[in-house]
């Protein structure tokens, strides 16, 4: 018998499988050609995105084909593949494109596409125990710690987006006061009323993490920014004093590593001293600025990271890897496992066997079952390497200040606010057009004629309270042409509905 293999008890087995049912394909060799033709099919699908519209809108009919009632019966995997192909594939996000710049969205790679194959096959469930894809994830979150000059001591955990990583490292900060058992007697026991502090120009998640808490929404200080959009520390000192004065308990301040409306680096390094001298916990939320540690010219401008109590970001968008994943790393181990490790008799731990292998995952953070998100993530760094990512987080910088270059040649254009990392916010501002109201609707309608158009995907913000077209570049497909193309299609939609007065 060969090492490893299991004895064949087919033989012997006095009982049969006729009658009963399965779930794997009744013909293998089918299921093969077909699962070939969607790789093939998919890896095409990437290969040629330059050549198709970014977006296209959904149309009535196939919204009314998806709607369908549930099925009953089961169709064969052929015909299941063809719809996927006439009613879904062709409506994409639109995300693979390299003139896709709305919001802050990731274009994944080519790799990911058979790392997401494998993880699948192999169906991991790591919420814990012991197999391989525990390892992988703790190997990713080791890499992870020595990229950010993290101690050994660190933990970390893979999770859907920053989102979900802010409110776990603000969990940790809320749950390890002291003084308290917060997990056990809940926020409404604790003697005082907790705030924490972040600059205006924070991400809605960091509101959301503190509602989520039981503290409000309110208990979210949000601070003035300066003239580059960066939190004043002057004022953030202030309210901390103000908040204490009036009996309140300041517990964290969030700081931000690249903001998502204009990518502004708050000064990390400040805020750090702030927290060591008040004694608050120091979270940053980095979701896609983060990873600029590993570019030569960012990483200067997040001096101060490596001294957060907790980092969360994203790999989504500045590692480019398919979605979702998400990382939240915790200075204190020892903190961040207490915060959430929660062991009842179906999870014991175990020395030997499945239920062995050291911490799990579960012990870090609120899901159990949880998927095999490293693989990708691991497969990207392997594949790649940190040094070709950090050079095209440096091409996507240099590609922003390309964009504002071209923006301030033209007399129709106007440049919103600074260019700091990979972010740009303009309008189209047409000379004699200056009541507010009519420029932000115009604005606006002109990122909907470039995304109904195909040509390109900004999307919009505000800036100053006025209307602006925001392109964020997260895209390794981008080229210079790629924006030469985005402003030409611009300037022209805006020169049409001028000469037609359809904005005004």
């Amino acid at each position: 018998m060969p090492t490893g293999a299991l004895p064949d008890h087919s033989a012997s087995s006095k009982s049969s499988d006729a009658g009963e049912l399965s779930l794997d394909p009744a013909d293998w060799e089918e299921f093969r050609a077909t699962a070939h033709r969607a790789l093939d099919d998919a890896i095409d699908f990437l290969r040629t995105v330059r050549e198709r519209k970014v977006w296209r809108p959904v149309p009535e009919e196939v919204r009314s084909a998806l709607a369908a009632p549930v099925p009953t019966e089961g169709q064969p995997l052929e015909e299941v593949y063809r719809q996927f192909q006439d009613l879904i594939l062709p409506y994409a996000t639109g995300n693979i494109h390299p003139r896709f710049y709305g919001w802050v969205h990731g274009t994944g790679l080519a790799g990911g596409i058979v790392a997401e194959m494998l993880a699948a096959s192999m169906n991991a469930n790591c919420g814990g125990r012991d197999h391989g894809a525990i390892y992988v994830e703790r190997t990713v979150v080791d890499w992870c710690k020595k990229q950010f000059d993290f101690p050994a001591e660190a933990s970390g955990l893979l999770v859907s987006g920053t989102s979900m990583a802010n409110l776990i490292g603000l969990g940790v900060a809320r749950n390890s006061l002291p003084g308290a058992n917060v997990r056990r007697d809940g926020v409404g026991d604790y003697p005082r009323e907790l705030t924490g502090y972040a600059s205006a120009e924070a991400h809605e998640s960091a509101a959301k993490a503190f509602e989520i808490m039981g503290l409000g929404g309110a208990a979210l200080r949000k601070i003035p920014v300066d003239e580059a959009l960066r939190i004043r520390m002057d004022v953030l000192r202030e309210k901390i004093a103000e908040d204490r004065r009036a009996g309140l308990e300041p517990f964290c301040v969030i700081g931000s590593a690249g903001t998502v409306n204009t990518g502004a680096i708050d000064d990390l390094d400040a805020l750090a001293t702030l927290c060591e001298n008040e004694g608050l916990w120091f979270h940053v939320d980095g979701a896609f600025g983060a990873l600029g540690v590993l570019s030569d010219s960012v990483r200067p401008m997040l001096k101060g990271i490596e001294r957060a109590d907790s980092i969360a970001f994203d790999f989504h968008k500045w590692m480019f890897v398919q979605y979702d994943a998400g990382c939240i790393l915790v200075r204190d181990g020892a903190k961040h496992r207490a915060a959430y490790s929660m062991r009842p008799p179906y999870l014991n731990h175990l020395q030997r066997g499945l239920a062995g292998g050291g911490d799990w995952p579960c012990d870090f953070g609120p899901e159990l079952s949880r998927s095999f998100r490293a693989l990708k993530i691991w497969f990207a760094m392997k594949e790649h390497g940190t040094r070709k990512l950090g050079r095209m987080i440096d091409q996507n910088c240099a590609q922003a200040q390309y964009l504002r270059g071209r923006i301030l040649e033209h007399l129709e254009l106007e440049l919103l606010a600074p260019v700091q990392l990979n972010i740009v916010c303009f309008r189209f501002h047409p000379p004699g057009l200056d009541d507010p109201r009519l420029l932000d609707r115009l604005n606006e309608e002109l990122v909907a004629d470039l995304q109904e158009s195909g040509v390109a995907v900004p999307s919009t913000t505000r800036i100053g309270g006025r209307l602006a077209v925001r392109v964020a570049i997260t895209n390794h497909r981008s080229r210079m042409v790629d924006f030469d193309i985005l402003l030409a299609a611009m300037l022209e939609a805006g020169g049409r509905r001028i000469a037609g007065s359809a904005a005004v």
